[in-house]
């Protein structure tokens, strides 16, 4: 698989409809999947949370990751 670093940009309305069903997700230790920019993806239900806090001069940066480890071959 090709390595990959992006970022995409939603609108408040369809970034709270995404956060919503992580969240529905997570609270019923579910598997979570989500396409962004064209590429389908699976979170299994194990995954690794984490909140990181960026700042830089007058900029901050707030980024809630999931860690995941896939199989080789695996999508």
């Amino acid at each position: 698989m090709a390595d990959r670093d992006l970022t995409r940009t939603y609108n408040r309305a369809q970034f709270v409809a995404k956060l919503r069903r992580l969240a529905d997700a997570i609270e019923s230790e579910r598997a979570f999947t989500i396409q962004v920019a064209g590429e389908r993806m699976r979170i299994p239900a194990d995954a690794v949370f984490n909140i990181e806090h960026e700042r830089g001069g007058s900029r901050q940066e707030l980024e809630f990751q999931l860690i995941w480890t896939t199989e080789e071959g695996a999508p």
